[in-house]
């Protein structure tokens, strides 16, 4: 059977959906293809199995500003049911001691939060804030939603502006550098740098000095999809389906085949072959679409070496434990502070900032680090997700990949450290008893790999930041912007810019790449990033002239 099509796209993680839906919305005949029998990748919402009405997000949960992402109002998901909710107390960090390190929607009161530990450092977190605050807007947003500029261009364009020059000698440090230059309190550095740092970037490597205080100026918090982190998969769907897209589960690929000089025909293990007419787009990683789908003849020697050379994060896994509740964790630090009931993510463990050191060499050797871990009972907030009389919990912890050496330990391992992490959580929450615990699960890095194996050894951001696989070099030289050098093959997975973490800008990129390259009218309005760069330098000499001392005439 040959089936044709416009465009293929391989997985149907975000990315790959939002991609899907600008071009369906483009007139062209798109299909999709995933290997788990519901689309969505990491977006994944499921049912306890023994306690009905009781929903986990056992993947991806917390989503960041995704409603001020382009494509949610361009796609009009908030038409197909796509709703989130963005708590009030979006983090707190609960010390041992019994005292708490918030961050709010409102930033008053975080800088409250910060004043009651250190008033110089409430003081350094209302300047960079401000500093950083068009820095955001006018540079790092654009280029989040833009393909890649190359590096010395980039550079050469920044500098010519005081926004820009900031941005880059900021870039230079790494986090730990910029956290100790601006900031005092061992517990205000450790809450730093693990929520604005280490979820997503080694702290040690330079280059990303900027991402702490570029996340703290971001308008968007911490947000939850209401019914589940599934929902926006669906409401991608439903998008794509209403433009005549097509999205195919329970299948799995072959291989990819040229097609008179380019690629242009997907094989399935059944033997089925469709037809790539003019574009096959994969949101799988570099190993996957290069050396597993691609013969050795097609690829070619130093595409395939690429491939190999792509890296992973070393601290990006997780180890996740689930419960099914009769009533929510109540936290002893809300004794003090009612107000903690109605923290959204709250994080536990962490008191200091040379833990990081520890967590950093733990993870290296494959142990299991000190426990610091962060999660919520986010029924609190969604009903939707839970019958009457029960709630959903969960907490999250980083953990290395190859346990002791060798990954499959976790087999052995992870019942008994779902018992340790419980435990743990009692410290905090006595109230986890068990006649409160319905049911729990846990689940291992392993686990995650087995469920989404683009996200190989656990790497939930699909890819280092590290050995300059950012930007225009992600995931490797010659394939920065979503094109390959196979023609007919273009990339739009978190492997591309500007990498992991639900965003959708990867797929909403390659779009805007693909469609420009099929000659079709994009009915979008993506940024223009040389202009924007270039507009900064008017920006600076409108902002120096206003600046000036007025002299009398």
């Amino acid at each position: 059977m040959n089936t044709a099509y416009d465009g293929i796209i391989l997985g149907t993680g975000h990315n790959a959906l939002v991609l899907q839906a600008y071009l369906s919305r483009c007139g062209l005949k798109t299909l999709s293809l995933e290997r788990w029998h519901v689309p969505g990748g990491g977006l994944a919402t499921i049912e306890n199995p023994r306690v009905a009405g009781v929903m986990h997000n056992p993947h991806s949960f917390y989503h960041r500003a995704l409603n001020r992402m382009p494509w949610y109002d361009d796609l009009q998901l908030a038409a197909q049911g796509v709703r989130y909710l963005e708590p009030e107390l979006n983090v707190a960090l609960l010390t041992g001691e019994g005292r708490s390190l918030t961050w709010w929607t409102d930033f008053e009161r975080t800088r409250a939060s910060f004043h009651q530990w250190s008033p110089a450092d409430a003081d350094a977190l209302t300047r960079l804030v401000d500093e950083f605050r068009p820095i955001v807007e006018r540079i790092l947003v654009p280029e989040s939603r833009s393909p890649p500029l190359e590096p010395s261009l980039r550079r050469r364009l920044l500098s010519r502006s005081s926004l820009g020059r900031r941005l880059l000698e900021v870039s230079a440090l790494s986090p730990l550098e910029f956290v100790t230059r601006n900031f005092s309190h061992d517990v205000i550095r450790a809450g730093l740098l693990f929520f604005n740092g280490l979820r997503e970037v080694d702290l040690r490597m330079k280059g990303f000095g900027h991402s702490i205080p570029a996340l703290l100026a971001s308008a968007g918090k911490a947000q939850m999809c209401v019914g589940g982190s599934a929902r926006l998969a669906q409401g991608l769907v439903a998008d794509i389906e209403a433009h005549g897209g097509e999205v195919r589960c329970g299948v799995h690929i072959r291989r990819l085949h040229l097609r008179h000089g380019r690629i242009g025909e997907v094989e399935l293990e059944d033997g089925e072959r469709l037809q790539a007419t003019r574009f096959v787009a994969s949101g799988l990683n570099p190993q996957q679409t290069f050396l597993e789908l691609l013969a050795e003849s097609d690829a070619g020697p130093a595409l395939r070496r690429s491939a190999r050379g792509f890296r992973y994060n070393v601290i990006a896994p997780l180890f996740g434990l689930h419960l099914a509740l009769s009533e929510p964790p109540a936290y002893t630090a809300a004794d003090a502070d009612p107000e903690l009931r109605n923290a959204f993510m709250v994080i536990l463990g962490l008191e200091r900032f040379d833990q990081f050191h520890d967590i950093v060499d733990a993870h290296e050797h494959g142990r299991i680090p000190p426990t610091v871990a962060w999660g919520s009972c986010h029924t609190r907030f969604d009903r939707s997700q839970a019958g009457p009389g029960t709630h959903a919990a969960f907490l999250w912890e980083k953990v290395p990949y190859h346990l002791g050496g060798n990954a499959s330990n976790w087999d052995a391992h992870r019942d008994e450290h779902a018992e340790r992490l419980l435990q743990f959580w009692q410290q905090f929450a006595p109230n986890l008893r068990e006649d409160v615990i319905l049911d729990q699960f846990a689940l291992s890095p392993l686990d995650t790999v087995g469920r989404l194996p683009n996200m190989s050894q656990g790497d939930l951001l699909v890819g280092s930041f590290a050995n300059d696989q950012v930007g225009y070099n992600r995931p490797f030289p010659g394939a920065g912007c979503y094109r390959t050098a196979l023609e007919g093959l273009y990339l739009c997975g978190g492997s591309t810019h500007p990498g992991g973490n639900v965003t959708g800008l990867c797929g909403y990129n390659a779009a805007s790449v693909i469609a420009a390259d099929l000659g079709v009218t994009r009915w979008w309005n993506p940024p223009d990033l040389m202009s924007e760069l270039s507009g900064l330098r008017w920006l600076t000499a409108v902002d120096e002239v206003r600046a000036a001392p007025r002299t009398s005439p």
